[in-house]
């Protein structure tokens, strides 16, 4: 029997993110996936306007919220997993290799031993092959490196969530060129994704509207192998490399990223207060190249 979840998208646009809650129609249980923690930049200040709507949705169709799923720690939005948790009481999870994005950006952020790099910030760590159930809904883990190389994908029933591995069709597929990342895990994890039914719907974790169309979250499996202006006609890898490195070389890096994966390898915490009771972020300068 193929379960069939019921999928409420949630957009935030200033960052380009999707956010979901998916639910079992038949026992009213559900998950939360990579729910947005507002920032404003030019502030500094932090808000919970994407995760309130999320909450008020939850709340008002009467979902029993079982699990709070992260994919990855994001470089473009801060994570609200920890403000939905107090609130739901859920739990919380994000793949097993989150530990080496940890133990990567610690050393960026040269934080010592402020951040522990064991993963013990989430409730559980996933790896690949693992299985949740979300009422009578299986949800399989598969480890899909190459965006970062901490990222899984979620696959319940006939969704699955494969946050910045794929885009719309339009767009293509996500870049591989934070650190950790690779076009080559990146090329092989799209190959595992289109390996699922042709009428699995993937819900993709970001979408920038190209030419004014509306913002869309999701194709099937079918659809990505027709019309994904990266995929159609069936690159070799080393063809797929080419174009996804020659554009990656292209790409700024994300506005909030040296913010917001501070935030994220603390599972979506603030820094301790210092001793005049405030938090602060540290930027790295000269890490990275311009661009």
């Amino acid at each position: 029997m193929t379960h069939s979840p019921i999928v409420k998208s949630f957009w935030d646009e200033a960052t380009g993110s999707w956010q979901y809650v998916f639910h079992d129609p038949a026992t009213m249980k559900g998950a939360i996936v990579d729910p947005v923690w507002d920032y404003d930049p030019q502030a500094a200040a932090t808000s919970t306007e994407n995760a309130e709507k999320i909450l008020a949705y939850v709340e008002e169709t009467g979902i029993e919220v079982v699990w709070i799923l992260d994919t990855h720690p994001h470089a473009d939005h801060f994570s609200a997993a920890p403000w939905l948790k107090e609130k739901l009481g859920a739990p919380t999870a994000i793949g097993e290799r989150v530990t080496g994005v940890q133990t990567l950006w610690q050393g960026i952020y040269n934080l010592g031993s402020d951040v522990p790099t064991d993963g013990s910030q989430w409730d559980r760590l996933l790896a690949d092959g693992d299985e949740i159930m979300v009422g009578e809904i299986p949800v399989k883990v598969i480890f899909s490196p190459g965006h970062t190389l901490a990222s899984i994908t979620y696959v319940a029933g006939d969704a699955a969530f494969v946050h910045d591995t794929f885009m719309m069709p339009d767009s293509g597929t996500s870049r591989a060129d934070f650190p950790g990342g690779s076009s080559k895990d990146l090329y092989e994890t799209i190959q595992k994704i289109l390996s699922l039914p042709d009428d699995t719907r993937l819900y993709v974790g970001h979408d920038y509207a190209p030419e004014g169309r509306d913002a869309a979250c999701c194709a099937t499996v079918a659809e990505h192998k027709a019309s994904n202006i990266h995929l159609k006609d069936a690159p070799s890898e080393a063809e797929y490399r080419a174009v996804r490195d020659k554009r990656d070389a292209t790409l700024p890096l994300p506005k909030l990223m040296l913010a917001a994966l501070q935030i994220n390898i603390r599972g979506g915490r603030k820094p301790e207060p210092e001793g005049d009771g405030r938090r602060y972020l540290k930027i790295p300068l000269d890490y990275f190249e311009p661009r």
